[in-house]
This record gives C-alpha cells, structure tokens and sequence, in this order.
C-alpha cells in the first residue's frame, strides 16, 4: 500500500471522518497536528498548493484534496486503486 499522510488539527469533525475512512480501509497513515505549529500549517498549506483547511490528505506524495474529495475517490470506486498504486 502507497504511504498515506494527513495533516489534521484534534477537533475537526472532517479530520476524524477521513481518519474514520481510512481506519475502515485498513490504511496506516502518518498525521500530522497542525493547530500549535504556524510553520507546520505553513509547510502544509504551500504542500496543499495554497489550501489552508484541514485535512490536507496525500497518497505517495500526491495530494488529494481534504475529507469530501477522500469520500468521493471512495464512492467513484478510485480510492482503492490510488492506495494499491
């Protein structure tokens, strides 16, 4: 399975869905907090291409979007497939 990354903040309801979805999955991520460290939401935020909303979610480095586009990949049936390579 292809590295997954998520930066997060603890009290987002968007942030425990997509965790919640990849936790259903079967999928081991790397998160990352960024609600104490500007320079984390910074690096995420340029990484993101200018999106500054939690989670910023990334497959083998490829950035996929935030909880509603990691739900849709899942309905289209292309999630799977992005995570197996």
């Amino acid at each position: 399975m292809k590295p997954v990354e998520i930066y997060t903040t603890p009290s987002c309801p968007y942030c425990i869905a997509a965790k919640r979805l990849l936790d259903k999955k079967g999928v081991a991520y790397a998160e990352t907090d960024v609600s104490r460290d500007p320079a984390l939401r910074q690096a995420m935020t340029v990484r993101a291409g200018g999106s500054r909303t939690v989670p910023q979610i990334f497959i083998d480095g490829q950035h996929v979007g935030g909880c509603d586009d990691l739900h849709a990949l899942d309905h289209r049936g292309a999630l799977d497939p992005l995570l197996a390579g």
